[in-house]
């Protein structure tokens, strides 16, 4: 049977729904800037999207098991650390405070892991991740095995194409044969990879929703969709971003072959002149790189990890895990109750400024 691929058909964007430009800055925050107004645009029906339904079906878990959300409800995952950067557990309703548009907000209910979470796994299956498959595998499925047994996990592959190999399930046993699955392909569709995900995965408002991917997070510019459309759509979708990036194993091989060729004799570099410019070409994509995805992932409220070795990924998966087994649910009722579809910048604080959090930068309200 053939995987479940998801692709984008047209190039075309619809009237008043594209997203506004990426700014990167030298803080490494990524911001969305509108075309005018500064506010943010919501991902409409700009690109058509077409999905093959035939990966493993999903399990449904019971609905009363699942806290239910109403949608009039905004819904604020927060991990919170203190300076040591240890998980903090014990706050409770009173040592938060929400802010949305600069508007202080009542805080409607506040929980600790009462709030089930689907995680969303995506691996780079290009040639930069591909020798090590291996080893994602094994610490995606202990990964799973960390989660409460009311989460669900989907299952993604990217390169040239957008492939979903496991639609949502809480069957640890699923996942285990769908990532066997995973074989490695040519060129990444990064940001396609990303959009399709926000946009078809996450559907069920009562859930936690959080994406834990393994990539470079070098696009190679082949699809369709911006890294602007996809923090867009990850926004709109409430998804976290947790990314899991090779670029430190990248960097120290490519410096290392540098290193190597400009220590030879000047007839020795001139020869490989070409090979020279093309590493340091390389060391400056990584840079960028790296710059977008902490941007991505501080603006979605998730955490970027660079670990030195392929052999970690154990330890960095299970601390995901951690992550999301001890967050906060923050949910309020908005004071704003206009229904126009424009994103509300929200910021989240605590009684003690010692601690540091994490929560999304805002969302989109929603539609009449």
């Amino acid at each position: 049977m053939r995987p479940n691929i998801f692709d984008l058909r047209s190039e075309r964007r619809a009237a008043g729904v594209c997203l506004p430009r990426v700014a990167v800055c030298c803080v490494l925050s990524l911001f969305l800037v509108a075309a005018t107004g500064g506010s943010l645009a919501p991902v409409g029906s700009a690109q058509e999207l077409k999905a093959e339904k035939s990966a493993p079906s999903s399990q449904e878990v019971d609905e009363d098991e699942v806290v239910r959300v109403s949608t009039t409800e905004v819904l604020l995952p927060v991990t919170v650390r203190d300076a040591a950067g240890r998980l903090v557990t014990t706050l409770e309703r009173k040592d938060f405070q929400v802010w949305e548009d600069g508007r202080e907000q009542p805080l409607s209910d506040l929980r600790v892991r009462r709030v089930p979470v689907d995680v969303l796994l995506m691996v780079d299956a290009s040639s930069s991740v591909a020798s090590n498959l291996e080893d994602f595998r094994r610490a995606a499925e202990e990964f799973a095995e960390r989660l409460a047994p009311e989460d669900r996990v989907s299952l993604l592959k990217f390169d040239d194409r957008v492939e979903l190999l496991q639609d949502w399930t809480a069957s640890r046993v699923q996942l285990r044969r769908s990532l066997k699955r995973v074989v490695p392909g040519m060129f990444t569709r990064f940001h396609d990879a990303l959009y399709l995900a926000a946009r078809e995965q996450f559907k069920d408002a009562r859930r936690r929703h959080a994406v834990v991917v393994l990539t470079d997070g070098i696009d190679s510019g082949r699809g369709r969709a911006s890294l602007e459309m996809a923090l867009g759509a990850l926004l709109e979708a409430g998804a976290s971003v947790y990314c899991i990036s090779n670029t430190e194993i990248e960097r120290a091989r490519k410096r290392a072959e540098l290193d190597t060729l400009q220590s030879e004799p000047l007839s020795t570099r001139r020869f490989n002149e070409l090979r020279i410019g093309d590493l340091r070409e390389s060391l400056r994509v990584l840079d960028t790189s790296e710059r977008n995805l902490a941007g991505l992932t501080e603006s979605t409220g998730g955490r970027l990890f660079r670990p030195q070795s392929f052999a970690v990924l154990d330890s960095v998966y299970a601390e995901v895990a951690e992550e999301l087994r001890h967050q906060y649910a923050l949910y309020y009722m908005p004071l704003d109750k206009t229904r126009d579809g424009k994103f509300r910048r929200v910021q989240v604080k605590t009684s003690d400024p010692a601690l540091r959090l994490n929560a999304r930068i805002g969302y989109f309200a929603p539609r009449s």
